[in-house]
């Protein structure tokens, strides 16, 4: 009998992570994971339905921090595989750039060095579709693993930076410094999904959002979605299939209007979706609101704008499928309600 692979995702407390970890642990993976702070083990334990303490616990928790090169080493060692989930997500626009783009691009080569010098064979990192998607001006568009975010256009955000930046830093690091280590990312979309807990992605502010009826009436604005159960599933197929060196994977069930996804709110939970917005912004009102709101401001540039992020190629290599969206944004929805989070 073979002995269990070992790995090390990165990042443990994080919403994808922790799917991931998940269904790592249910696959008879030893995992490795770090957090900032050791006072989080016992919530992620739980959260995990992890045992502490046992003898063979398949779990093991390390201090590392995407700015510092301690504790790295120690959380590598000894493992075969390496998923990098771990990057800043913030839910408001940082003042100044590099407060994302540091951690992120230097965060990625302090793990790919120490995933090296520990030996192991593949590290999967997750990107994002903010490095594919941004930068190729209004319209409509259709993207594939092939399209990078153009850095060069004025007004990139923050976050679309940092990812970008960090998956071209990872790439370029690992074809002069890698040696043996096979290297692909996973970009996905809007990640939404079950909600384990209130400590929750800022992706999933969008839906919370929609139910607490923030605003009226919603933008023309739209973003690809897809279920972090799916994500995870992707970066599993990813870190055990054979030839991924060099790959990228775009995961993504398909574009939605805010006012589409508005609708499923509305249709699936009926009272419960009563604060949901009915109407649309006109762009008009929306840059006329962006006179008085920085967040409103850095909305404009997304009026109209349809990217299609093509996820044909997970399916073709990896057999990936995703759920329906519908399944994902009324889940989403029930497990904010469920936590309290949102008044039903």
């Amino acid at each position: 009998m073979l002995p269990p692979r070992r790995i090390l995702v990165t990042g443990g407390s994080g919403y994808i992570a922790g799917v991931l970890i998940r269904q790592l642990l249910a696959g008879g993976w030893q995992v490795h994971t770090t957090l900032r702070d050791l006072a989080r083990e016992p919530a992620l334990r739980s959260l995990l339905g992890a045992a502490d303490g046992a003898m063979r616990d398949p779990l093991r928790c390390f201090v590392a921090d995407l700015r510092s090169d301690a504790g790295w080493a120690e959380a590598a060692a000894g493992c075969s595989h390496v998923a990098h989930v771990a990057s800043p997500l913030p839910v408001g626009v940082p003042r100044d750039a590099d407060e994302l783009i540091v951690p992120a691009r230097d965060g990625a080569l302090r793990v790919l060095k120490a995933a090296r010098d520990a030996g192991a064979e593949r590290v999967v990192m997750t990107s994002s579709v903010a490095a594919v998607a941004y930068g190729h001006g209004p319209g409509e568009h259709h993207l594939t693993e092939r399209d990078w975010t153009r850095l060069d256009v004025p007004g990139i955000p923050p976050y679309v930076q940092s990812k970008t930046i960090a998956e071209r830093a990872a790439r370029d690091w690992v074809a002069r410094e890698g040696g043996g280590l096979a290297f692909c990312t996973v970009n996905p979309s809007v990640v939404l999904g079950p909600v384990a807990s209130a400590d929750y992605s800022a992706s999933v502010v969008l839906v919370q959002s929609l139910l607490q009826g923030r605003l009226p009436a919603v933008p023309r604005i739209g973003f690809g979605v897809v279920d972090v159960r799916d994500v995870a599933d992707l970066h599993v197929r990813a870190l055990t299939a054979p030839g991924m060196a060099g790959e990228r994977f775009i995961a993504c069930g398909g574009f939605l209007w805010l006012r589409e996804m508005a609708a499923i709110l509305r249709s699936e939970l009926g009272d419960a979706a009563r604060n949901v917005p009915t109407r649309e912004l006109p762009d008009w009102a929306v840059r006329l609101l962006a006179k008085f709101s920085p967040a409103v401001r850095a909305a404009t540039s997304e009026l109209g704008v349809v990217r299609h992020q093509d996820a044909s190629h997970a399916r073709e290599v990896l057999g990936w499928v995703p759920r329906p969206q519908r399944e994902t944004l009324v889940t989403t929805a029930r497990d904010l309600m469920a936590l309290g989070v949102v008044r039903r």
